[in-house]
């Protein structure tokens, strides 16, 4: 079965020339697309279908996509957010990331990439192309000076080893014999003890401190 996206963006012709492209996808498929956040939510509202993945713009009028990742974090922690946008400043990825996205691409990505990042996004949870993973380890490494003292169990420790891999979260937790519940606890309460959103922030705190 094709997982379902949604498109959020208020350029209409590009919108639908993205959908044109996502429904060559043999994995996917686009149900809709809204013109922003405001009136995502006014399509959840009216019982549309939510779907697995949002693609979604930043800049829009009304409800812009830093708003609208965090109500869906809020909302709908479920949904897969992949920021898409012409904008890629340090900034931007930045406060996308920490509003809850897993991914951010460039508008100008080739297709053959955006299906790759759909596919990573889908499987491993997140996906984040060289140039913006160089920003979120930069932003990290600042963040993670202060975090030496940060008490970590054992198998937290071992949890923090394969955060630096390409392993699922379910390929993790065969390797560590647990369910993937038990890892995904993990995985929550590092985040809490460090301070840190996204499975990126762990893998650089990893790294930092011999981890990995």
């Amino acid at each position: 079965m094709k997982k379902t996206i949604v498109i959020v963006d208020d350029h209409i012709l590009i919108a639908k020339a993205l959908e044109g492209i996502i429904d060559n996808f043999k994995d996917f498929e686009v149900i809709y697309v809204c013109e922003n956040g405001k009136d995502l939510i006014q399509k959840f509202e009216n019982n549309n279908k939510i779907p697995d993945i949002i693609l979604l713009d930043i800049s829009m009028p009304i409800m812009d996509g830093f708003e609208t990742v965090l109500w869906l974090k809020e909302n709908h922690p479920d949904i897969k957010v992949m920021a898409l946008s012409m904008q890629g400043d340090d900034k931007s990825v930045i406060k996308m990331i920490k509003n809850g996205a897993k991914g951010y691409l460039l508008k100008n990505t080739h297709p053959k990439e955006l299906e790759t990042a759909l596919v990573k996004l889908n499987t491993e949870g997140f996906f984040y192309p060289e140039w913006a993973s160089r920003i979120i380890f930069s932003n990290l490494n600042n963040e993670t000076e202060s975090k030496d003292t940060v008490r970590i169990s054992e198998r937290e420790k071992e949890f923090l080893k394969y955060t630096v891999t390409e392993l699922s979260y379910k390929e993790i937790a065969d390797k560590m014999c647990c369910s993937p519940r038990t890892v995904e606890s993990y995985r929550d309460q590092l985040c809490e003890k460090l301070d840190l959103k996204t499975r990126v922030g762990l893998a650089v705190f990893a790294m930092k401190n011999g981890f990995d």
